[in-house]
């Protein structure tokens, strides 16, 4: 017997998940079916014969037995062993009071003529057999969250109405249709493997004529228009789930829908109003001047609570270095091979093209810092790569760069400063905001239109979902030309006395007021070496890069009918206390040179003592384009 069972669970069919629910019922087992706690109840009827001549109480039993009732009672106790799950249908819980009541009508003649509902879900099922003919009276069978690839619609009962068959492996309603169920109402197959555009095929009237509400959710279908022309001749549809599809990322999905099924009351669990039919009346007239492809706009808001870094470092003197501070944030996402950097010309965005892999970034990065080290041979090199570095993309900590990456074992020395968070994932492009100095709210103000004509590979990205990446991007900075040395101008002393010795037949005043006048020039141009000379001119070292703050945003609430995902990434705090004092200090210094020079009071220091530091956040919004008129929806094709 065991044997038996093991076979067919393997197996995986729908009567022998059937066979092993009964079976964990203990429909014949305490304090079910017939034993020694109510035998006297159940005799055969020679002996209950007898036993009724014998006089005696009614609401009395025998030794050892229990009566009716507190069988109940153990069986509709939450707090008794015998208890069934919280989860267990009604059916259960009615089998299980029968079991008590009248345990010897439970056969399988019973069971085939009793149940009008069967719920066999996540029991590893994959092939619905020709058992199920057996149940009569059938009319709504689940077959959710199992293994089931196709089904033989030649082993379902013809009365079935209800058919759901969510979360399998079907990939053609074609299985379905051979023939299918004739009053079936309500078919659900969300979450499968449809795909392509002869699926609509098999959804006509003449597979489902009395078919009222279909489910088509989160599947594969792409072809909008070729799946509403077949849909039409459903004259007695009216609930339609479709969201979850390629098809449904179109900004006119809604509307031409509406307008090719007039029948419809609820698409995708909205009920269908009657200003919606009246704003998108004619749209499916248009269908072959509708774009098929979908239009996502991402909007970058806020920075706050920024680490200023450069409250680290002292003003910095004539020989560097000078160091600047950037801010930007990155995110992914997927664009097509056809789109060129040129589409993006005139927006406040910059694309980080992905590069082959973090070992050739670092190699080539090494090979470029090389020759430029090589070229240039100035003692300030060295104190370039001396300087402390904070980057997770390159580190300047060594105190030499080294000439030639020869071995494998240099090159792994660089590798481990690549932070894979700097580098877009497979797929997928990675888009930047402008780099902005540092301010205790960046605003971004950061918008970027997504155009997509691969809605297959469009719905994996929105399942997937982006990463939001905020970068410090530090650059360090030396004089091109190192500054001269204070010297005296002997070439200007010898004009001088030159100009004296031209000058020797005019008039002693005249040689005076000479004199004179060279003295002043002499002591103008002392005054102005005192002075600090920067240089004008710069070189600047590879920036370096440091990740403040990444994390994921799920973009899966578009799939699902949200037209916008908005929301603050939140990365925890990366300023202190000290810190802020010593931003607040710098800022007052500012202030104070500020009053002064307008000759205005000081500002008064005022610092909070219960003050906590601002976490690190970002605003981010993510809005798929939907029209809400014919208008629109046309405007937007034609753009």
């Amino acid at each position: 017997m065991e044997a038996r069972r093991a076979s067919e669970l393997e197996c995986g069919t729908v009567s022998a998940a059937v066979r092993e629910h009964l079976r964990k019922l203990c429909l014949h087992e305490f304090p079910c079916g017939t034993g020694s706690w109510n035998k006297s109840r159940f005799l055969p009827q020679t002996w209950r014969t007898w036993r009724e001549l014998v006089p005696r109480e009614e609401d009395t039993v025998s030794p050892g037995e229990e009566t009716e009732e507190a069988l109940l009672g153990l069986v509709r106790s939450h707090h008794s062993p015998w208890a069934l799950l919280t989860d267990s249908s009604d059916e259960d819980r009615f089998l299980r009071e029968l079991a008590i009541q009248n345990p010897l009508v439970l056969k399988d003649t019973f069971f085939y003529s009793y149940f009008r509902s069967l719920r066999v879900v996540d029991k590893k099922v994959s092939h619905v057999d020709k058992d199920l003919l057996k149940f009569l009276k059938l009319e709504e069978l689940v077959l959710s969250a199992n293994r089931i690839k196709e089904v033989d619609a030649a082993n379902l009962p013809p009365t079935l109405k209800v058919l759901e068959l969510y979360g399998n492996e079907i990939s053609s309603v074609q299985c379905l249709c051979t023939p299918p169920p004739p009053h079936l109402q309500h078919l659900g197959l969300g979450h499968n493997k449809l795909r392509g555009p002869l699926e609509s095929l098999y959804l006509t009237s003449n597979h489902w004529p009395n078919l009222v509400s279909l489910d088509l959710s989160f599947n594969d279908l792409t072809d909008l228009q070729g799946l509403m022309v077949n849909l039409r001749t459903l004259r007695r549809l009216r609930l339609l789930v479709l969201q979850g599809n390629p098809l449904a990322l179109v900004p006119y999905y809604r509307g031409f829908t509406i307008d090719t099924l007039s029948r419809l009351c609820v698409l995708d669990d909205i009920t269908v109003s009657p200003n919606e039919k009246h704003q998108f009346r004619g749209l499916s007239l248009s269908g072959d001047f509708l774009a098929h492809e979908a239009q996502l706009v991402v909007n970058l808001g806020n920075v706050k609570g920024v680490l200023d870094s450069s409250i680290f470092h002292s003003e910095p003197g004539p020989e560097g270095p000078f160091i600047t501070y950037n801010y930007y944030v990155t995110y992914e996402f997927m664009e097509e091979e056809e789109v060129r950097e040129e589409e993006y010309a005139g927006v406040l965005a910059e694309i980080v093209k992905p590069s082959p892999s973090p070992e050739l970034f670092v190699e080539e990065f090494a090979e470029e810092f090389v020759e430029e080290a090589e070229e240039e041979e100035s003692p300030e090199s060295g104190t370039a790569n001396s300087v402390e570095s904070e980057s997770t993309l390159v580190s300047a900590e060594s105190a030499e760069v080294p000439r030639s990456i020869d071995s494998a074992e240099e090159l792994a020395k660089l590798r481990p400063r690549v932070d894979p968070r700097l580098f877009p994932s497979p797929g997928t492009v990675l888009f930047s905001t402008v780099h902005m100095p540092w301010a205790e709210v960046i605003a971004c103000n950061y918008e970027m239109q997504h155009t997509f004509k691969d809605l297959a590979l469009l719905k994996a990205f929105l399942l997937t979902g982006t990463t939001v990446t905020i970068v410090e991007e530090k650059i360090v900075s030396w004089p091109l030309v190192p500054p001269t040395v204070d010297s005296p101008l002997p070439a200007k002393k010898g004009k001088g006395e030159k100009d004296q010795k031209g000058k020797k037949e005019k008039d002693k005043k005249g040689k005076d007021k000479a004199g004179k006048e060279e003295k002043e020039s002499a002591k103008e141009r002392k005054g102005h070496k005192k002075k600090k000379d920067f240089p004008k001119e710069l070189r600047q070292d590879p920036p370096i890069l440091r990740v403040l703050g990444s994390g994921p945003v799920a973009l899966e609430p578009l799939l699902l009918g949200e037209p916008t995902v908005s929301t603050e990434c939140n990365f925890g705090v990366i300023r202190t206390l000290e810190s802020d004092k010593l931003t607040l200090a710098r800022d007052l210094k500012k202030l104070k040179k500020l009053a002064k020079k307008e000759k205005k009071p000081p500002p008064p220091v005022v610092f909070d003592e219960d003050y906590s530091p601002q976490p690190l956040t970002v605003e981010v919004q993510v809005q798929l384009s939907q029209s809400r008129s014919v208008a629109e929806a046309l405007r937007a094709s034609a753009v």
